[in-house]
């Protein structure tokens, strides 16, 4: 096989509001070798997007609606392949390979107890089979599972891309993607794969977006610029109750999803609020608050003791987060030393990241090349992730 390859990453991830589409061509693993030719983002509409969040970590839900979405979604990441080639002059026959990563379901890393065995589980949708059968082009999917299989988080997986992309010989840098969740990649000095640090840091966007789309009566999909949270006082006291969730205080490799953050959490903000009568403005100031300061706390966990001296230390954000103002501002407030930049300052569009990460880690696959972190997600030991879906 070649060592030059023309991939499409695809990718929606927990905010669940579109697909994103990177067209990639690759030739090899370094940055040099990593040419983005091109970026398509397909919006769900107000329907599907429900549709979507309500069955994720759904009480209650038919099996029957958990495999027509599955199937559906499928035929969603193959409608966005063909809307990036055209939007990019690309014919679909340039394509070698499609990565997919569709939005998870559920993601439970930790085993638990299940009809005796101790079981870690996680599941993410869009049938590979259908983005196949709809394209000609073969799938890569299912990248989570290995690494769970061998005692990892399944999580992060995008900091093979930051390693590979941001890995600098003379500093220290953090990779910071703010998406429904917000997670950060830290690389030392000259840094190998085994030095990187990497985890979740708890809420990016969801809790925020649910808020939003909760007190809007569903007009708003998210507190666009961060404008009504912007007009809010964050609420010291409750602030400081919110951080005492025992995930933020325990050590990595950490993930999360909406198990911890998604309806049921914000379900209780909002009750608490309603009892307390906080204002809506208040409680999105005080839950873009949360975001800031345990992003800040993982950073300052990442990050060497030494590091709050050290004006040198450069963060480089990217996804959907960074375009809320407001949050980006209670970032710089709470950690104004460090150097706040974007992934856009490096070459890599901030929308565009993680689709380029999935098809990186398609290429690897199709290389026979570990894609995980080991010193990342907790694996006994690197694998190969994904699963192949030839062409049918």
């Amino acid at each position: 096989m070649p060592s030059g390859m023309r991939v499409a990453g695809v990718m929606s991830g927990t905010s669940s509001d579109a697909v994103d589409v990177a067209l990639v061509e690759i030739r090899g693993l370094r940055k040099s070798g990593i040419h983005l030719a091109g970026f398509y983002s397909q919006p769900y509409s107000p329907r599907q997007r429900r549709a979507i969040l309500s069955a994720c970590n759904a009480a209650a839900i038919s099996v029957a609606e958990l495999a027509r979405l599955d199937f559906w979604l499928g035929e969603c990441m193959a409608q966005a392949v063909h809307g990036a080639c055209r939007q990019a002059g690309w014919p679909l026959a340039r394509l070698e390979l499609i990565a997919a990563h569709g939005p998870t379901i559920y993601h439970q890393p930790q085993p638990r107890p299940y009809l005796g065995r101790a079981i870690a589980a996680t599941w993410q949708w869009g049938e590979a089979a259908v983005i196949a059968a709809r394209t000609g082009v073969p799938v890569v999917g299912n990248f989570r599972a290995a690494d769970l299989a061998l005692g990892g988080q399944g999580a992060p997986l995008v900091p093979w891309l930051d390693y590979l992309w941001l890995g600098d010989s003379r500093r220290a840098r953090a990779a910071l993607n703010i998406g429904g969740i917000a997670n950060l990649t830290y690389l030392p000095a000259g840094c190998q794969p085994q030095q990187v640090l990497a985890f979740d840091t708890g809420p990016g966007n969801m809790v925020l977006d649910a808020l939003a789309a909760h007190y809007s009566r569903g007009r708003l999909r998210c507190d666009r610029d961060g404008a009504w949270a912007g007009r809010g006082k964050v609420q010291a006291d409750w602030l400081r109750q919110l951080l005492r969730h025992p995930f933020f205080h325990r050590a990595p490799p950490k993930s999360c999803g909406r198990e911890q953050f998604g309806a049921e959490y914000v379900q209780r903000l909002i009750l608490h609020a309603r009892r307390r009568r906080i204002l809506q403005a208040d409680v999105l100031a005080t839950a873009t608050a949360l975001t800031a300061q345990t992003i800040v706390q993982g950073l300052r966990q990442a990050f060497p003791a030494e590091s709050d001296a050290d004006p040198g230390l450069e963060i480089i954000a990217s996804g959907g987060g960074i375009h809320n103002r407001t949050l980006r501002a209670m970032l710089a407030q709470a950690a104004p030393q460090w150097r706040w930049k974007t992934s856009d300052d490096f070459g890599l569009p901030a929308q565009a990241k993680e689709a380029v990460a999935f098809a990186l880690l398609g290429y690897a696959h199709r290389q026979g090349i570990a894609g995980n972190l080991p010193s990342v997600t907790g694996a006994s030991r690197p694998a190969i992730l994904g699963q192949l879906q030839p062409v049918l």
